[in-house]
């Protein structure tokens, strides 16, 4: 499904990222490690005070990490979604992740579950991911595999893919949706539309991309599932959906996975809009609202499929 047409909201939002030049985080080899070194100072602050003041907030641990769970008041409808954020696996969750939380808990009654995975340099591929797996079996605990929803933005899209195809090659039940926003999920950066779109992109840049890959990788090829899961087979994965904007440079990814699941036979529900920066969803813009009902769509169809 392809969206067209940016609202003014968009338009502007975009002027305003070229006006301040953000691009230059990612751009710059240097700003992009000060960036680093910036966002991990602040260190584990866990949800932001709006979410605290209005949700059910649980803080759990698995391996010493911090793990937090949001339910409306009350408790939730069953529903469940295990969260993922992006940040290149080296910048720490934003606020806008957490509002993001919010409205979709507002729209679907649904619970999540926010995983606060370690961060390269520090902490490389295998030893996120196996926390990421411990921290999916402590979420799966109650939690039928019919309510089960995994979802992730940029970096965290590319751990859900993975871990998504890790459940389903060990036999396991896999969740029922896997959503992935802005996904980041080939990390050897070598599609020949990327330096085109580079250009195009207000706010990513290959240099610093390439550079987080380089850190989280550590020694293992980038070709390798865990850091790039859209290659191989993608049956058995339940429901895969896609939202992605056309000025994004990992735009080439998501539509690798379309052109994939495509000529596998793979069901994948698929959301490009046009002239949308990564991550818009998280954003409070019109076309973010679309998306966000889409999604919730997604939480809702998943709790009827289970009754």
């Amino acid at each position: 499904m392809i969206k067209s047409k940016p609202s003014l909201q968009a338009k502007s939002l975009l002027a305003w990222l070229r006006l301040t030049n953000r691009k230059r985080t990612y751009a710059e080899l240097d700003r992009f490690r000060r960036s680093i070194e910036s966002s991990q100072a602040k260190g584990d602050q866990g949800p932001i005070r709006s979410i605290r003041r209005r949700f059910d907030v649980h803080r759990s641990e698995v391996d010493g990490r911090p793990v937090y769970t949001i339910r409306p008041r009350g408790g939730g409808d069953g529903k469940h979604v295990l969260y993922f954020h992006g940040g290149a696996y080296v910048h720490q969750i934003q606020h806008d992740h957490w509002r993001f939380f919010g409205r979709l808990i507002d729209r679907t009654g649904c619970s999540v579950t926010v995983p606060i995975y370690p961060l390269a340099p520090d902490h490389q591929c295998p030893e996120t991911i196996e926390f990421v797996r411990r921290a999916h079996d402590e979420f799966a605990v109650g939690v039928d595999p019919e309510d089960r929803i995994v979802m992730g933005d940029s970096a965290g899209a590319g751990i859900a893919l993975a871990l998504t195809k890790a459940l389903r090659d060990e036999g396991r039940p896999v969740p029922k949706e896997t959503v992935l926003l802005s996904p980041w999920l080939d990390l050897t950066m070598s599609h020949p539309a990327q330096p085109a779109l580079d250009k195009r992109d207000p706010y990513l840049a290959l240099t610093g991309l390439n550079e987080a890959a380089r850190l989280y990788s550590g020694q293992l090829p980038r070709t390798d599932p865990r850091l790039s899961p859209v290659s191989g087979d993608l049956s058995g994965l339940g429901t895969l959906t896609v939202h992605i904007g056309t000025k994004d440079v990992l735009l080439s990814d998501a539509r690798r996975l379309h052109t994939l699941c495509t000529e596998q036979g793979v069901p994948l529900s698929y959301h490009e809009y046009e002239g949308m920066i990564h991550a818009w969803m998280l954003a409070s813009i019109p076309e973010a609202k679309l998306a966000l009902e889409e999604i919730a769509h997604l939480v809702d169809r998943t709790l009827v499929k289970a009754v």
